[in-house]
């Protein structure tokens, strides 16, 4: 009996020697490779001073008008998100992708992820770089953001483009955040290790080997940085915050969604409602996923043009 005691008892032992080991070793190879990759990002864009910190923008095409374009919620890199949309967008307009603090490659900010401090944030950099006309074209959560943007910068936007927009009377954010288990799972290194397990989990939109490796890298860097956890943390006073809101009925909006989704009820009905005062609005349905400006974007544009050429 003592014998086989003995043996169980080194087992237990071997056991938890090798899961510690195996910790170690995550955590080792997160911290050098964070090190590594982060001398192996190539730079873009230009960084523009905003309330103390720097954020990165691009600024492509020559048109005389002005698109706007603001990411969906965790987004690595919304320049190399939005590059097909930006590719059919620069023939005609100048366009403008701004990264958040904590997306891309922006600074992380001390203060909270409120609706008001991202979109002052987002207005500062515009007025930084002499925008004072544009059309606000954005992807998912940015359906929250530019509700409130185009209520307080009424003056400034010329129209709003939701692709597969959120709305604040979706629903679906009552449930806390797990921000601890995000931030164990990032800074012990297993994060890195699920997106090596799964790297169909970092949505990129070209095939291109060396695009999809400088997003992989930026994702893992901006990861549930503390501006992405705060953000989430604020989804639902967020959402609150912009309920009683609607966009200025003379305001020409228009909103591209999913044909089908199943993951929001009345996802069309919705947005219908957002629109039913708005003298110029209109919503289209494409086929398609969360991201229609990966696959969609010639569409997007074509139609968006339509829209505003018969408004004019």
């Amino acid at each position: 009996m003592k014998k086989t005691l003995l043996i169980l008892l080194k087992v237990i032992v071997a056991i938890v020697i090798l899961i510690a080991l195996f910790l170690v070793i995550v955590f080792t190879v997160n911290v050098i490779s964070n090190k590594v990759e982060k001398g192996k990002i190539e730079p873009y864009g230009q960084l523009v001073p905003v309330d103390g910190k720097k954020m990165n923008v691009t600024i492509q095409g020559q048109g005389k008008e002005t698109v706007v374009l603001l990411p969906g919620f965790g987004t690595a890199s919304p320049v190399i998100d939005f590059k097909p949309l930006v590719d059919e967008l620069t023939p005609f307009y100048k366009v403008v992708v701004v990264e958040p603090f904590g997306y891309g490659l922006s600074d992380v900010t001390t203060k909270e992820r409120t609706v008001d401090n991202i979109v002052s944030e987002l207005h500062e950099a515009l007025q930084e770089l002499k925008i004072d006309r544009y059309i606000l074209m954005g992807h998912s959560i940015a359906g929250i953001y530019g509700l409130d943007y185009v209520n307080k910068y009424e003056n400034e936007v010329s129209a709003f483009v939701g692709i597969d927009s959120s709305v604040p009377t979706q629903g679906g954010n009552d449930e806390e955040f797990p921000s601890g288990t995000y931030k164990l799972l990032k800074n012990s290194g297993f994060m890195r290790l699920l997106v090596k397990l799964n790297p169909a989990q970092i949505v990129t939109p070209s095939d291109d080997e060396e695009t999809k490796e400088q997003n992989r890298m930026i994702s893992l860097k901006n990861m549930m940085n503390p501006n992405i956890i705060s953000e989430a943390e604020h989804f639902k006073s967020n959402f609150k915050a912009t309920e009683t809101l609607n966009f200025p009925k003379d305001l020409p909006v228009i909103f591209f969604l999913v044909k089908e989704n199943t993951d929001v009820p009345g996802w069309e009905s919705l947005h219908k409602e957002q629109i039913k005062d708005s003298l110029h609005g209109k919503l289209m349905l494409l086929d398609g996923e969360h991201y229609l400006h990966h696959t969609r974007s010639k569409d997007i544009v074509e139609n968006f043009r339509s829209f505003m050429g018969e408004i004019k």
